[in-house]
């Protein structure tokens, strides 16, 4: 079915430097995902400095919120303008807000400045990932794709590791510095490397439907922040949210059903493939991030580790996670059999929780080493390779849009997952009794055990050649 709707290149496109092109988007890519983790280590020093502690959460939600509200649009621009000057003006505003972030002199400031970086960093995942898949003949595709796997993986353990060496020496104000000069070499790496014939797809942006997508998106993860939390789940607030997420999706449905140049269009709800990674990649998402973010608070929590430490702990995690990226990408590409490796993988990250949440205090930091890298095996397995499975899936026409939705839900779910993890802490500490988050967060990674099985069962249903 999708094998025949793609035509392979035999060789890179005319005039791209492909190392070069490839080094240039692998970085706008690192500076995205890292500006998510590396600045929650030093929220105590700027909370010092600038004051407004109760503001100081939205340095963090904001990026995140104005990330993921706008990651869709940019398949679709770099499919009018071409990806080159989208991902290199995209990039330009990452940078222009990294500045800003770091010469503010208030907490309201800096949230305004993040929320306008956080616009730039919507393009630095998704851009890549449709562009690294056009730089590279199909064949490689998944091997290519691993790659950005291990820059996810290193971008998530090592931010806040990043995060706390930097404001230690320099200040907190130099975690946003440092994007300069990593921000200016991906620009000029994808000025004078990366050439990709423009799309050439005409008509206007479908702005109003980027608009009740971002509405939606937005409305959905404030619901998640602050449900059960801020506000009770029934409070008029939360249901005023979720009613506003309902209200949004239906009229995007409705109205990319009438636009002439859909943001995303339905046609590709069609496919069965798509249709199953989009819900996968959204429990993916929330897994990653649910697990990982708490971890690190066990480890400092049950063996008296410091920040820096419980960093390096995490390695056997980032390492399996980026071995099994490399080398499960290039089989499958080899093969073209994505669904079993789909299949254990979700298997595997089943099992790792399960081991995860039996977790006691006398644990020998070893077995939870071999727990945590079982993880990294199941979430190597899958996490790009949903990405590709999607690319497969479709006609390089909707290559950009597919993409986006893929990226982007991934980066909802990673985002929701945060937060109710965070709330099943709350509860869980709450019922226990007990003020020691480490105590508890064994029990908070239950809950993540059924959401792992549904995510084996949706895999199942994927055809079984895409």
């Amino acid at each position: 079915m999708v094998a025949a709707n793609l035509a392979p290149t035999a060789g890179p496109p005319k005039g791209s430097i492909v190392p070069l092109a490839t080094a240039g988007l692998l970085i706008g890519m690192l500076l995205s995902v890292l500006d998510q983790t590396v600045v929650a280590i030093a929220l105590p020093a700027i909370a010092d400095e600038l004051g407004g502690m109760d503001a100081i959460g939205w340095i963090v939600t904001a990026y995140v919120l104005a990330m993921t509200a706008t990651g869709t649009l940019y398949g679709r621009i770099s499919d009018r303008f071409g990806r080159r000057p989208v991902f290199v003006t995209a990039v330009a505003l990452f940078v222009v807000g990294s500045v800003l972030c770091g010469m503010v002199d208030t907490a309201p400031q800096l949230v305004a400045a993040r929320t306008f970086q956080g616009i730039g960093a919507g393009a630095l995942f998704v851009l890549p990932t449709i562009a690294l898949s056009e730089l590279y003949p199909q064949r490689l595709r998944s091997r290519v794709q691993g790659f950005t796997g291990v820059v996810f993986a290193l971008a998530t353990v090592g931010g806040p590791l990043a995060g706390g060496a930097i404001t230690d020496a320099w200040g907190w104000r130099w975690i946003f510095f440092i994007n300069i000069p990593l921000g200016l070499l991906a620009i000029g790496l994808a000025a004078f490397a990366l050439r990709l014939p423009k799309p050439g797809r005409g008509g206007k942006i479908d702005l109003p439907g980027a608009v009740l997508i971002a509405g939606a998106t937005v409305s959905l993860l404030l619901a998640a922040e602050w449900g059960g939390r801020t506000f009770a789940w029934t409070s008029g607030v939360i249901l005023g949210l979720l009613g506003a997420v309902a209200v949004l999706v239906a009229l995007f449905v409705w109205w990319e059903r009438r636009a002439a140049n859909p943001l995303l269009p339905l046609r590709l709800f069609a496919d069965p493939t798509v249709r199953v990674v989009l819900p996968a990649t959204l429990l993916l998402g929330a897994l990653l991030s649910g697990s990982l973010v708490y971890l690190p608070t066990y480890l400092q929590g049950n063996y008296g580790m410091g920040a820096t430490q419980a960093g390096l702990a995490l390695n056997p995690y980032v390492l399996t996670f980026m071995a099994v990226s490399s080398i499960a990408g290039a089989r499958i590409g080899a093969s073209g059999r994505f669904k079993p490796y789909l299949i254990g993988g979700a298997a595997i990250t089943v099992v790792g929780l399960v081991l995860l949440s039996r977790l006691t205090p006398g644990t020998p930091y070893l077995v939870l080493a071999l727990e945590i890298a079982v993880l990294g095996v199941g979430f190597g397995l899958l996490a790009q390779n949903l990405v590709v499975v999607a690319q497969n899936a479709v006609s390089p026409e909707d290559l950009a849009a597919t993409t986006s939705a893929v990226v982007s839900v991934r980066g909802l779910g990673l985002s929701i997952g945060v937060s109710i993890f965070a709330t099943l802490l709350t509860r869980e500490l709450q019922t226990q009794g007990t003020t020691q988050a480490a105590a508890v967060i064994p029990d908070v990674l239950f809950w993540g055990i059924p959401v792992a099985v549904l995510l084996v069962a949706l895999i199942t249903l994927l055809p079984r050649k895409t």
